[in-house]
């Protein structure tokens, strides 16, 4: 699934550099392009993701993601601790669970959110 969400996303004309994450979550890096929205995109990839899961998987005919989702800038001099950051996921949340440490995010930076997208 992470290399077609990849594929969906450089369809759109924007770069992907790294999808991964756990049977819970997923984080995508890329380069999103100047004429893309970010809410375009995560729609895009949500809908044809979730339509490739239906078909590949009739087990999972019921899939759907949730309705929200965060998305973060990321400096150019970071791209590498991200990139292994994600490539890492399974080992990084056996010592921190993604709500654990997302809350720690929003929390530090002083970042607005709804509880029933957590």
């Amino acid at each position: 699934m992470h290399c077609y969400i990849g594929g969906i996303i450089n369809h759109n004309l924007c770069k992907s550099i790294v999808v991964g994450g756990t049977p819970n979550h997923i984080h995508i890096l890329c380069e999103l392009a100047s004429t893309v929205s970010i809410s375009m995109l995560l729609q895009e990839i949500k809908r044809s993701s979730s339509k490739w899961i239906k078909n590949k998987y009739p087990q999972k005919q019921y899939f759907a993601w949730q309705n929200g989702y965060a998305a973060f800038s990321v400096s150019q001099s970071k791209l590498d601790a991200v990139r292994n950051y994600i490539q890492n996921q399974q080992e990084h949340h056996t010592k921190k669970s993604f709500r654990e440490e997302l809350l720690e995010f929003l929390k530090s930076y002083q970042v607005e959110y709804k509880e029933e997208y957590l």
